[in-house]
């Protein structure tokens, strides 16, 4: 039996992946995307990217839960750096993704204020 050592935490174990380059995201910018059950578990997970709230819980889920390409095939770079600050992510998600791509710091909603 192997036991987990004290003071183990998944959220800080947990592999989250990143795709090589965010120019390799060429997802789609409108309609609706149904993902596999490894990033939603629901009976039907499709979301529409024709809601805000929608297209940001879809971006969340693709970015802690998707594999390069996932990533590659769901989404788009230009919605990926607008939707980044509202994105509801774990912050060790977020800090890996933004250490390989810091551009996605500069480029939100909040850039030019």
């Amino acid at each position: 039996m192997t036991l987990v050592k004290r003071g183990y935490s998944y959220a800080a174990n947990f592999p989250h992946q990143t795709p090589d380059s965010l120019n390799d995201l060429h997802g789609p910018t409108a309609g609706s995307v149904t993902v596999g059950h490894h990033i939603n578990t629901a009976l039907d997970p499709t979301y529409s990217l024709d809601s805000p709230a929608r297209a940001r819980s879809f971006y969340s889920a693709t970015v802690r839960d998707g594999t390069p390409a996932d990533h590659a095939r769901y989404l788009n770079k230009e919605l990926l750096i607008a939707m980044w600050p509202d994105l509801n992510l774990p912050t060790r998600c977020r800090v890996i993704w933004e250490t390989k791509f810091p551009e996605l710091t500069h480029h939100g909603k909040d850039a030019h204020a």
